[in-house]
């Protein structure tokens, strides 16, 4: 048995008309077309709520939605599951999920990582093939689309609950898959903390651990007899345009004794994908594999974060201080961060690191605020 697993897939204004007519020629191309329909099972992620009603719910970052038209070309992609626990499936709020729920039964396209509630969207998906059990769990790290005991939403990852699912999971089926939708959009290795997620994770059970959402393709490790994939890009997806959005990968997975994983590199063109050429192939295997060997240096991974962090936290603190867009920029490029620096003192910043990192001021400080948006 084989699988195919896809990145994350978004309809957009510049692809609708494509999706509409189920055009997948010109999506995917003659020579990735073939090869995506060659799977006995299809699997992506569905970075969005398909519905025709606007209503965007209140968060940082962008509200996508496409219309549930794009659902045509969606099915005639054949899914055999399409994971939607993600951080924008919330993004239309609870009705752009049903709408979303509804036409996917409508179509007959499983899905697996939403619910009604927390215990709904938590239920894994089983694929079953010649004597096999698949088991796939699907879950996304604490963002604005989780679920709750009472509202609809996506599995949240949570270490109290997510690793006994695995678990369970792993006692009733052969293999498990474990898709992962979290870690820093744009970066090509694990955090210190993913790392140990993805490896722990393992230790529970999965035998592979697909961490998507980078929207770059990243690096993977051989960890306990299991394989962590640390980013693999998009599949279709063209909402933005950068050095790390214009090449991805697809993971074709061969079943049967063991998990084997190929990489097929893919290209983004325009607003369409297509297969790596021979060339660009090679130089897109050739720095996965420099990656990955780079993250099993003792420290590497630290220091690589280090630097993140390095280019990173200004513009956090510049977001907890208020700045706007146009402060913000003035500060970082004509100003050196000297706004910043000087809005903080040492005391004010120990304060941030306390609230944020102990574990009490932490869960006070989000249901707080979840409770001053709502009133």
């Amino acid at each position: 048995m084989d699988i195919i697993i896809g990145g994350d897939l978004l309809p957009t204004q510049s692809n609708i008309d494509l999706f509409n007519k189920a055009d997948l020629n010109t999506l995917l191309g003659g020579d990735l077309l073939s090869l995506w329909n060659s799977a006995d099972n299809r699997i992506f992620n569905l970075e969005t709520p398909l519905t025709d009603e606007e209503n965007p719910i209140d968060k940082f970052g962008p509200n996508f939605m496409s219309p549930k038209s794009t659902i045509k070309g969606i099915k005639a992609l054949n899914p055999s599951l399409v994971s939607l626990a993600n951080n924008h499936i919330l993004d239309q709020g609870e009705q752009g999920l049903k709408s979303t729920q509804d036409i996917f039964k409508k179509n007959n396209i499983p899905f697996v990582g939403v619910g009604g509630n927390i215990s709904d969207a938590s239920v894994p998906f089983i694929i079953k093939n010649e004597g096999l059990k698949i088991g796939i769990y699907a879950c996304v790290e604490n963002e604005f689309s989780i679920a709750t005991e009472k509202t609809a939403g996506a599995n949240p990852f949570n270490p109290l609950e997510t690793l006994d699912h695995i678990l369970e999971l792993k006692n009733i089926c052969n293999y498990v898959l474990v898709l992962y939708h979290g870690g820093k959009e744009w970066y090509r290795y694990p955090s210190p903390y993913l790392q140990k997620v993805c490896r722990k994770l393992c230790e529970k059970g999965a035998d592979l651990v697909v961490c998507q959402h980078s929207h770059s393709i990243g690096s993977f490790e051989e960890y306990n007899g299991s394989t962590i994939i640390y980013g693999q890009g998009n599949f279709i997806f063209d909402e933005i345009d950068n050095e790390f959005i214009k090449t991805a990968m697809l993971l074709k997975l061969s079943i049967s004794n063991r998990i084997q994983v190929d990489y097929i590199p893919i290209v983004k063109v325009g607003n369409v994908i297509r297969i790596a050429d021979v060339q660009l192939k090679e130089d897109i295997l050739s720095s996965l594999h420099k990656r990955s060997k780079e993250i099993l240096k003792e420290g590497f991974i630290e220091h690589k974060y280090k630097e993140l962090i390095h280019k990173n936290i200004e513009d956090y603190l510049r977001r907890f201080a208020g700045f706007n867009k146009w402060l913000s920029f003035i500060d970082r490029r004509l100003l050196n961060g000297i706004l910043v620096k000087h809005k903080y003192s040492k005391i004010q910043l120990l304060a941030i690191q306390n609230y944020l990192e102990c574990e009490a001021h932490r869960e006070l400080i989000i249901a707080g605020l979840k409770e001053r948006k709502i009133n």
